[in-house]
């Protein structure tokens, strides 16, 4: 278990199935914890209202959020680093290896949805690392599911122990408050906007006369008779089961209205674990470990239009990193000077002379930095976890205009280096192949290349539907590639990749040569 007063830092994510109301919560977390003033809104040019954490045109005008974007604040002398995840469903990749950088996260349910097929997916990823979870049911105030359907929702489908933290007084029309079964405060809404401006009232538990002065007689009648169930029927928290993430305990609230969102920082800051060791070779890196090591997660290009930046995130695992210093990654195997590391706060940045373990930093550079890569003082660990999929959709992409084609090829250099897409270079015929997760990011690909490359492409139906990585000796290579030139390719990182017109051709040509083996993730 975790001791919590060794590092004040708390990085953790957001998790939920687009719709949930995840960029809400994330406003309000960041208003509550000090770090913005007004949720929802930026004085930008015109007074351009919009949610402060999606900054890039494409989710401005589809409201999602795509990237994973890093905002770090203080409160109460704990740091908080929150990374934002992609919700929506196509961008599991970039949303994966977010995940690989935290060491909790936050999971938010619609109360009227429940547990939907994205968070289920995301969820996995973090058992995947036996990442603690706390649950938040959102939107209570509206109607909603039973509270007791959606705790045993929450046991069954994620075979996890829960335990109620708070409980709503009734849902929608019914709504009177949450009440805060660890502290027994009750909080209510207030004036006309019916949001909770933070005074708790404190009673002696369930059973104090007085909360019939506050609440209705149906609401003190359910709220008494669930309130005693959901304790009694349910695990009682126990934090070494928290962070091991065998248990959940759950808030309700609503993020709108700041119902629950104070409980779930003071949950953050109290229970969730600080940095933990970090999978690598040849021995997992502990956060105390004098040398500085960390690895990259995520590449973001283009962060500000007006320089054309790429921005490397770094995940810290170990040792006190300071401006200036020199670090070697582990594919580059010369080190490289970090002069001017970034904090950040969505578009808001600042330089950071220091950086402690959990720490994320943003590092300027131009291509050097890879995902995947281990910086380190003396190259002699590699951090492991982070694997490309094989990509499920597979296109061509066509220049409108030949003479764009170096522009094209650094471009899609820069995407796939990002995560955004993969780019396969066919060993025969001219036309390259990009391969992504899902069906949004051929948008975001289309959009991205037009806006920051100035390069007007389209995109084809490729005459290949999956993509695996293959490997086996030379001899047996060549013999394979042989007989399947055409449907041979290079990644960017020169791997050899055979392109498959189906699932079924993938399993004919594994039976027929089992000497190769066909890989469906690639460790970066």
């Amino acid at each position: 278990m975790t001791n919590n007063s060794q590092n004040p830092r708390r990085t953790f994510a957001i998790i939920s199935h687009p719709d949930a109301g995840k960029t809400t919560l994330t406003e309000k977390l960041l208003l509550k914890g000090g770090a913005i003033h007004l949720a929802g809104e930026v004085k930008a040019r015109g007074d351009n209202r919009r949610a402060r954490s999606d900054w890039m045109k494409i989710e401005q005008q589809r409201g999602i959020s795509v990237t994973s974007s890093v905002m770090t604040f203080e409160r109460n002398g704990i740091t908080f680093n929150l990374l934002d995840t992609p919700g929506h469903e196509d961008f599991s990749e970039d949303t994966y290896r977010t995940l690989t950088a935290v060491d909790s996260a936050i999971m938010v349910i619609d109360a009227a949805s429940g547990i939907e097929a994205q968070t289920l997916k995301l969820f996995e990823v973090c058992r995947l690392r036996s990442v603690p979870i706390i649950t938040f049911v959102n939107k209570v105030d509206r109607e909603g599911r039973d509270p007791f359907d959606l705790l045993d929702e929450v046991a069954d489908k994620l075979a996890l122990d829960v335990c109620p933290m708070s409980w709503p007084t009734g849902m929608g029309g019914q709504f009177e408050g949450i009440y805060d079964l660890e502290r027994d405060q009750l909080h209510q809404p207030e004036g006309d906007s019916k949001v909770y401006d933070n005074v708790a009232q404190q009673f002696t538990g369930l059973d104090d006369p007085k909360l019939a002065d506050v609440l209705s007689d149906e609401a003190l009648e359910r709220l008494t008779s669930e309130g005693e169930l959901a304790q009694g029927g349910y695990s009682s928290f126990d934090l070494e089961a928290y962070q091991n993430g065998d248990l959940t305990p759950v808030y309700f609230g609503s993020a709108l209205k700041q119902f629950g969102v104070e409980e779930l920082i003071e949950a953050i800051a109290q229970y969730a674990p600080s940095p933990r060791p970090q999978p690598a070779e040849p021995e997992p890196i502990a956060p105390e470990s004098k040398d500085v090591t960390g690895f990259i997660f995520k590449i973001q290009a283009n962060m500000d239009p007006q320089h054309r930046d790429r921005i490397a995130f770094m995940r810290l695992c170990s040792g006190e990193f300071k401006r200036g210093m020199k670090l070697t990654p582990s594919a580059l195997g010369k080190p490289i000077a970090i002069h001017s590391p970034i904090l950040f706060f969505a578009q808001d940045r600042e330089i950071a002379d220091t950086a402690q373990p959990g720490d994320i930093i943003g590092i300027p550079n131009h291509g050097t930095l890879r995902v995947g890569d281990t910086l380190s003082e003396k190259n002699q660990v590699r951090i492991t976890g982070l694997p490309n999929f094989a990509p499920e959709i597979l296109r061509r992409v066509i220049l409108q205009d030949p003479t764009q084609t170096k522009k094209l090829r650094k471009a899609l250099d820069d995407l796939s280096e990002e995560g955004v897409v993969q780019v396969f270079y066919p060993e025969l015929g001219a036309n390259w192949i990009i391969g992504v997760v899902g069906q949004l990011q051929l948008e975001v690909l289309i959009s991205r290349l037009s806006a920051e490359y100035k390069v007007e492409a389209k995109l084809e139906e490729a005459p290949f539907e999956t993509a695996r990585w293959i490997s086996g000796d030379e001899a047996t290579l060549n013999a394979f590639a042989n007989i399947n030139q055409t449907a041979l390719a290079k990644d960017r990182d020169d791997n050899l990749v055979f392109l498959a017109k189906s699932g079924w051709d993938v399993n004919y040509q594994e039976e027929r040569n089992p000497d190769i083996k066909f890989s469906a993730t690639r460790e970066r």
